[in-house]
């Protein structure tokens, strides 16, 4: 059952109607949700397993492998949905949850999972070592992550829970806090784990290493890419947002700020410079984009306005980052098909494997409860009692397109004022050949809030990808590599790579440079062929489109056509989808699918489709195309489905062989590309 929330205000919060006490209710229903599938106090949050092929415990493996992971899903368990249960209690002390004191439940989970002696105990860094027979130094276990979320929550509740404890019981936890705290980590946004369990164990008087403290903070500092967003790995991505930008604030508050002033302050400035264009990333309705990895973790990624808001010098806007939580909150809890037996799904909205990692577990999505911190804020905040406002989307004018391009992390985001939607567009982004799941996290050419990423629904078609097959070999390849390009004139340039390795020179690879501009209800792609080996054929698809009874009108325009898709997502709500095609390409089809779409059982992309025969020849080089969306069943207009006049060719002969391409629109606007220039401008 969705949750519905009982206590509305529209005067406070003319967008969403959520109040604190709606968030407070909000709890309450996740909560119900996991102790419901709880029938003993002494138990732990060991939830209902609904996919048993991806994630831990693996089945697979050997039995010492299994026992460490069981003790990692007990651990993740109980921190993850204390994220949720600490800040509720922290406002209701005496909060009982399905006949169980929440206060005394976690009270006592935690010194279990802490004691060498008790059954649930999940061992200390040399355990596990122990355990997997592994003295390697070297080596990391998933209880960092958890120690992490058990020290934030300690701290939340600290007046029902640690300050309950004995000392003696005291001194258990921080004995093994502290062996994780000092231990090897992931050099990536591992660190701040081990950051914060030091900050903590300092704050409550034990010795630590301040040297290792000050090595994960320089460290943690230098990912830093600019415009508030931090390199995790390789990638960028949400960890950014609910990790660096939430971890960090958190870790000035305890430590940085009396004992390392340098490092907070620019911890700080990160974070008031992501706060500058962050409202932008979230569309009207404030959903979270489906992208990057851990997607369970949904609207966790709202938490980074609380991070925020922890700082000394804050600068987020307290109105629209309730705006934007509670819309994003309400995305995912206002579903039918969020929970499974009480517990979310291991998916976007359903159950949906094609977006779930190995290292997840089914406790896993209640890191999402980072989004509930914000109940920490007293009543009185500004947080709480500002009114909501929608930032950008206030501002719009009809038919305006807002555009943000960061070139530090690679992202540009555009706000759409005609149909409400953020579309995505990322750089910098390099999988392994075989690594498809990455590339649909990361390698999409856009991505949207409202229609979140497909997984390949055949071998020869992607949703908002490439796909190109030689036809000597018949192998079929996706692009893994992105290189960023950064815009010019309002059109934004990328460079995408099919089957790039690093053993392989770059200049022998296929590959396709991207241009493309936003239109009123999408993306124009106006891509150029790089290409070395023919014959081939190639493919670009729509976004998946929910098929629950799809309409499909086709209409022509000169040598441009058009499929117009009408329908309903699983939640009834109106879609209508177009996508155009225009210079380069040959036809215009459909290919439906099962079990590929996070959204509906059923799916359709629309793709457009061409070969190239001969190895050297010259041919068109330039693909035209464009997919717009919107949340009725008002019809597209005839300028919407074919904005363009004209496109004029320096190389007419050829479409695009070499020289700049102007696009004439009907509207009296030109868009001039020119892809001469982008190979000394590629970054990675």
């Amino acid at each position: 059952m969705k949750f519905k929330p009982k206590t509305l205000d529209y005067n406070l919060s003319p967008y969403t109607g959520l109040t604190r006490e709606s968030w407070l209710e909000a709890g309450r229903y996740m909560l119900e949700g996991i102790f419901q599938n709880i029938d003993d106090f002494e138990k732990p949050v060991i939830m209902p397993r609904k996919e048993t092929e991806i994630t831990y415990p693996h089945l697979k493996d050997s039995p010492e492998q299994q026992r460490t992971q069981r003790s990692a899903e007990v651990f993740e368990g109980l921190t993850r949905s204390f994220f949720i249960a600490a800040p509720v209690m922290k406002n209701i002390p005496d909060l009982t949850i399905c006949g169980y004191s929440m206060a005394e439940y976690y009270k006592n989970q935690v010194l279990r999972v802490c004691t060498k002696e008790d059954e649930l105990y999940v061992g200390t860094y040399e355990d596990q070592q122990d355990i997997t027979g592994h003295a390697d130094p070297f080596r990391a276990f998933q209880q960092t992550v958890e120690t992490c979320a058990l020290v934030i929550c300690l701290w939340i509740s600290r007046e029902q829970i640690w300050d309950t404890y004995t000392k003696q019981e005291k001194d258990t936890i921080a004995a093994f806090l502290d062996s994780y705290a000092h231990a090897n980590t992931v050099p990536q946004n591992w660190r701040l784990f081990n950051m914060l369990d030091m900050a903590f164990l300092h704050m409550e008087g034990y010795p630590i290493r301040e040297e290792k403290m000050l090595d994960h903070a320089q460290a943690i500092l230098n990912y830093y890419a600019g415009d508030g967003w931090y390199r995790d790995g390789h990638s960028f991505d949400y960890y950014s947002c609910w990790a660096f930008n939430v971890y960090a604030p958190i870790w000035n508050l305890w430590y940085g700020y009396e004992n390392a002033p340098y490092l907070a302050k620019r911890f700080e400035e990160n974070s008031n410079k992501l706060m500058e264009t962050y409202g932008d990333f979230f569309d009207r309705d404030g959903w979270t984009n489906m992208w990057g990895r851990s997607n369970i973790y949904r609207n966790a990624a709202t938490s980074a306005f609380d991070g925020n808001l922890l700082l000394r010098e804050s600068r987020v806007n307290p109105g629209r980052a309730r705006r934007i939580s509670s819309g994003s909150l309400m995305q995912f809890l206002g579903r039918e098909d969020f929970l499974y037996k009480g517990v979310p799904t291991l998916g976007f909205y359903g159950q949906f494997s094609p977006l779930v990692q190995g290292y997840s577990c089914a406790e896993s999505p209640f890191w999402l409860g980072k989004a509930f911190l914000c109940l920490h804020l007293p009543a009185d905040h500004p947080f709480w009692t500002e009114k909501e406002n929608n930032g950008t989307w206030d501002t719009l004018q009809e038919n305006e397109v807002k555009v943000t391009t960061l070139n530090g992390p690679a992202l540009c985001f555009s706000n759409h004022e005609a149909n409400g939607e953020t579309i995505l567009r990322t750089g910098k982004v390099l999988k392994n050949t075989n690594d498809t799941h990455g590339m649909w996290n990361y390698s999409k050419l856009s991505f949207n809030t409202k229609y979140p990423w497909e997984s390949g629904p055949t071998v020869d078609v992607e949703a908002q990808q490439y796909v190109l097959r030689d036809i000597t070999t018949n192998r079929f390849s996706e692009a893994n590599v992105t290189f960023w390009c950064g815009e010019k004139n309002g059109v934004l340039y990328r460079r995408q790579f099919f089957d790039y390795r690093l053993d392989t020179e770059c200049h022998w690879l296929q590959a396709l440079n991207l241009a493309d501009f936003p239109v009123p209800c999408g993306i124009m792609r106006v891509d150029k062929l790089r290409l070395h080996r023919c014959p081939v054929e190639l493919t670009l698809g729509s976004y998946g489109f929910p098929d629950n009874g799809t309409e499909i009108t086709e209409k022509v325009c000169g040598n441009a056509k058009a499929i117009i898709l009408k329908g309903r997502d699983s939640q009834g709500t109106e879609k209508q989808m177009a996508m155009s095609i225009f210079d380069g390409w040959k036809e215009l089809s459909l290919v439906y699918s099962v079990g590929t779409n996070p959204e509906s059982e059923r799916s359709v992309v629309v793709y457009a489709a061409m070969d190239r025969e001969e190895q050297y020849g010259y041919e068109n080089y330039i693909l035209i195309s464009q997919v717009i969306t919107k949340e009725s069943h008002e019809d597209f207009t005839e300028e919407e489905l074919f904005p363009i006049k004209s496109v004029i060719y320096t190389d007419p002969e050829c479409c695009g062989g070499y020289g700049p391409v102007v696009l004439q629109m009907k509207d009296g606007s030109e868009k001039y590309i020119e892809f001469e220039g982008i190979e000394g401008q590629m970054s990675l």
